[in-house]
């Protein structure tokens, strides 16, 4: 008989990979979700008849308990999304992500299942990992406000020299730079403590840049590369704040779907945070003249606006070493040759371009300077 999953958040771009991922390998499904408009729109997903549908809020108890029903393991997806839209939207992300969290949790006590996996953050670690020039590791990088708005975007360490970026592993400290990496550390460690008190296995995945078809193009606050196909299919160029030098982890969602099902399945990730990323790091520059490739549009060079955006981090991409180790991951689909792919599903499915608007948004609070 196989087994049950539920998917908190299972009809949003994460999610419906997982659900495949799952399918596919012999699980039932259910999803619980409350398609937000600004992850879905106003036009419901279509249905699959292989899928059992609970559509409710996280923190609601009763929709939780109603969709727990039956399930011998749960995903949980279920999250607002977006460092830029959590500096100003406080109470919103931590509402679903923190109190929707504990209220799953809870049912949980009634309703055990034998492993909970859920959706943490690259966002945790603030800066990534660092090397001074001695060689020696440095995992308390910092950045000052008065640094940031004269343009020295680089961190230093203590005496003012350079700092060298590496791959950032589990053991780096974190440091919360934004209202959004707060709440996805207090998810993870609530489901970790949780899973010492309770019989209920549990594991935290740390996601760093989940990219891929399916993305929602209308949300500004997540998923840079959509944001860059948005613009460019749009006729804008991206926009990129500071000097697009900024290093990033770019892991495609069906790699991130297989780690999934892995971090189900093993079990040695019990009780364990572990990086899923590709390993590979890319300035948001690369990134964008790869999108612009990808879309027929070499010739649009991407806008660097020169400015700061609060909470944002300079470099951080993955050591997966650990994944590897732990979940028997590897990762397939590299950006370089997955980029057309993603291109050709937004020409095909079209895309809002709100990237001038989210922008506007973070100028008149004060966010971007």
């Amino acid at each position: 008989m196989s087994k049950k999953a539920l998917i908190t958040g299972g009809c949003g771009f994460i999610g419906r990979h997982v659900t495949e991922e799952l399918l596919a390998h012999g699980y039932s499904v259910a999803v619980l979700d409350s398609l937000v408009e600004q992850v879905h729109g106003d036009t419901p997903p279509a249905r699959d008849h292989r899928i059992e549908y609970h559509f409710g809020d996280i923190r609601d108890p009763q929709s939780v308990q109603e969709a727990l029903k039956g399930a011998d393991l749960v995903v949980h997806l279920a999250s607002e999304v977006g460092v830029g839209q959590s500096m100003y939207e406080i109470a919103r992300y931590v509402g679903v992500n923190d109190l929707g969290t504990a209220v799953l949790l809870e049912c949980l006590i009634d309703r055990p299942v034998e492993r909970l996996v859920m959706a943490s953050s690259m966002s945790v670690y603030g800066e990534g990992l660092y090397e001074t020039t001695d060689g020696e590791r440095f995992g308390q990088a910092k950045r000052r406000r008065e640094q940031l708005q004269s343009g020295r975007w680089d961190p230093v360490d203590a005496d003012g020299r350079p700092l060298k970026p590496i791959a950032t592993d589990e053991e780096k400290p974190v440091e919360l730079a934004s209202i959004y990496a707060l709440t996805k550390y207090a998810q993870e460690r609530a489901v970790l403590i949780f899973g010492e008190a309770y019989p209920v296995e549990t594991v935290a995945l740390r996601l760093f840049n989940v990219f891929g078809p399916g993305q929602a193009l209308s949300n500004p606050y997540t998923g840079v590369l959509a944001n860059f196909a948005s613009r460019l299919a749009n006729g804008e160029p991206p926009l990129i704040f500071e000097d697009g030098g900024q290093k990033r982890d770019f892991v495609h969602v069906r790699d991130v779907a297989r780690a999934f099902r892995l971090a189900l399945e093993s079990k040695s990730a019990v009780g364990q945070v572990v990086n899923i990323g590709s390993g590979n790091a890319y300035t948001i520059r690369q990134v964008a003249e790869l999108t612009a490739d990808a879309m027929g549009m070499p010739e649009v060079q991407p806008e660097i606006l020169g400015k700061m955006r609060s909470g944002d981090i300079r470099h951080c991409f993955a050591d997966i070493s650990k994944a590897h180790d732990l979940l028997g991951f590897e990762p397939l689909h590299r950006l370089e040759e997955a980029v057309g792919e993603f291109t050709e599903w937004v020409r095909e499915t079209g895309a809002v371009d709100n990237a001038a608007r989210m922008r506007r948004q973070l100028e008149e609070r004060g966010l971007v300077s």
